[in-house]
Formats: structure tokens, C-alpha cells, sequence
């Protein structure tokens, strides 16, 4: 029986690549939009192309009112495609990127970061565990901003923080079910985010580059390949763990 992968933010960037790559090692996918309806069902298209049975469901992951009836949607979507109640990797991907000096952020560019990126992982996960097996896994996205400090992300910085310290304590709480649950935080990437400055700013990018021990910026295959290997078999043991993939950046 395959295992079945649930990616909040699937459609496009990160969780798009990390949706590929585990359709490639033979699991299934719940993905999630919120806006990109299309860009979802083609990623659901692709995975089909590579044997995989695949949905693609809409969700806001910034408004907790709506988890209630996503995780009914998601129940049924198990029911009907694979004849389960339970997936097996929860991937808690989807995010906004925010960039502002300190001193010039709003309590509402604030407040929409901590409804996604904290709030809604909190209670999304929650919300899911019901249909969480037992055995599975939970990857929580942070960034290697928690780690070095870049002009203009304090706010979505305290964020990820705060999802890394999430993942220490869900690992101590959901280990008598043998759920096992890490962090991830990728370092500079050349996709959209954040209005796609380390992918389309050359000096930025090329800046980024100077400061990574590999010489480059990342691409969405170092991060979704690197995911997609922590939910193999072989790597449960590896719990409560922050792991970084910036190539060595600012070391």
C-alpha cells in the first residue's frame, strides 16, 4: 500500500517540487491551494503521469475557521481515492514571505504572518492528527533566518522560531504514537517567494552565492529532493531535529 503525503502550499515552489519528488519514490499526494487552482490540478497531472494518485483541495492555512471542514474534505478525499481514513506525512509547506525593515512593519503584516505560519500550522496539525497513522511522519518549513540574521525578516524570522520550537514539542507529545516530527529550513532559493528576489535580483543572488560554502543559491530540487528523502524508509530514527539545506550559508 502506498503512503499517502498531504503538502499544504503544493501548487507551486517548494511544495510543488517536494510533491514531485516523493510522486517519484512511489507516494500519494493531498496538495493544497489557495489561490492557484490550476497550477494545483497540473502538479495533480503530473503526478498522475508518474503512476501516482494524486487531489489537489483548496485551503487558506492564514483562517482557522476554515480547518474544520478541510479536514472533512480530506477524510472524504481518503475514502474516495484510496479507500483509507488515515495519510501517513503531513508537510507543512505553505507561507508567505514579508520583507521590512523593523522599524517599518505593521501590526498587520505581523498579524497575517503569525495567522500562517504559526497559528494555522498549530492548528492545522492539530485539526489533522485524527487522520495522522500512527507511524508517520510531520516536517514543519522554517528558514535558515533563524539561524543568520538578513535585513528585513524579523518578523518572519520570529515566525519560523516559533515553528521551530513547535516541532520540538510535538515530538515529545505524538512519540507514543511513533509520529516523528523535524524541522526544515531551506536557506536562500531562487523561486517566487518573497516576490522572487534571491531568483531574480542578480546582486542579491549573486551576493547569497559568496556567502554559501557551495557557491551558489539553492534550487527547488535541493530542498524537494531533500524532503522527499527524509520521509523514506530508513530515516524515522531522525526525530526533533532542525536541519538546515542552504548549502553552508553564511558559515
Amino acid at each position: 500500500m502506498a503512503h499517502i503525503a498531504l503538502i499544504t502550499g503544493g501548487s507551486r515552489g517548494l511544495g510543488r517540487n517536494t510533491a514531485l519528488h516523493l510522486a517519484r519514490q512511489g507516494v500519494d499526494l493531498v496538495l493544497t491551494y489557495r489561490t492557484g487552482a490550476t497550477e494545483a490540478e497540473a502538479v495533480v497531472a503530473q503526478a498522475r503521469e508518474l503512476g501516482r494518485t494524486a487531489v489537489a483541495l483548496p485551503l487558506d492555512v492564514g483562517d482557522t475557521r476554515t480547518f474544520a471542514a478541510f479536514t472533512e474534505a480530506v477524510r472524504g478525499a481518503l475514502a474516495e481515492r484510496w479507500g483509507r481514513d488515515t495519510f501517513d506525512f503531513l508537510v507543512n509547506n505553505a507561507g508567505v514571505g514579508r520583507n521590512a525593515p523593523f522599524g517599518e512593519v505593521t501590526e498587520e503584516t505581523f498579524d497575517e504572518l503569525m495567522n500562517i505560519h504559526v497559528k494555522g500550522v498549530y492548528f492545522l496539525t492539530q485539526a489533522l492528527l485524527p487522520l495522522l497513522t500512527d507511524g508517520g511522519r510531520i516536517i514543519n518549513l522554517s528558514t535558515g533566518l533563524t539561524r543568520f540574521a538578513y535585513s528585513g525578516y524579523s518578523a518572519y524570522a520570529t515566525m519560523k522560531g516559533a515553528v521551530e520550537v513547535l516541532t520540538r514539542y510535538l515530538a515529545k507529545e505524538l512519540g507514543p504514537r511513533g509520529i516523528a516530527v523535524n524541522t526544515v529550513a531551506p536557506g536562500p532559493v531562487e523561486t517566487d517567494f518573497g516576490g522572487g528576489v534571491v531568483r531574480d535580483n542578480p546582486e542579491v543572488n549573486s551576493f547569497l552565492a559568496t556567502q554559501t560554502a557551495l557557491g551558489r543559491t539553492g534550487q527547488p530540487d535541493d530542498i524537494g529532493a531533500a524532503i522527499a528523502a527524509l520521509l523514506t524508509e530508513g530515516t524515522g530514527w531522525i526525530n526533533a531535529q532542525r536541519i538546515e539545506i542552504s548549502g553552508g550559508t553564511f558559515l
